[in-house]
């Protein structure tokens, strides 16, 4: 009958349930599911909180506009026209889709920054209480 190895600090678990004992991976689990701007309370600036969704809009006024562009070269150039009257629509619907998509977004962001601080609040109010 084999004995199992000791390990180098003398106790006689195997390196298995040691391994199982001095895993941390629901911490680790826990803290990579949830960004770090959650569990800090340190207050961001409007750049950090809205820059996203501006260069969404941004990007999506920018693509549309040359959608707009691009079909409009089909009605002035006669030569390429089938090719503006493909690539057009698709840059307009494109640009449009991200100009939504960011507008939108930004009451969404205004929402959660209003639902943090009450959270936030009520945290406050519920340590004051409870910890005395």
């Amino acid at each position: 009958m084999e004995m199992p190895p000791k390990s180098p600090d003398g106790s006689e678990k195997s390196p298995q349930s040691k391994e199982l004992i001095t895993s941390n991976t629901g911490s680790t689990l826990c803290m990579s599911s949830r960004s770090e701007s959650v569990w800090t309370s340190a207050s961001r600036s409007k750049w950090d909180i809205y820059h996203k969704p501006v260069i969404v809009v941004s990007v999506g006024a920018a693509v549309f506009l040359f959608g707009m562009v691009i079909t409009s070269l089909s009605c002035f150039l006669p030569k390429n026209k089938d090719v503006y009257k493909m690539c057009g629509p698709a840059f307009l619907s494109l640009g449009l889709m991200l100009l939504v998509c960011g507008l939108v977004w930004i009451p969404i962001i205004r929402k959660k920054q209003k639902q943090r601080q009450k959270s936030q609040f009520l945290q406050s109010l519920k340590s004051f209480f409870f910890n005395r």
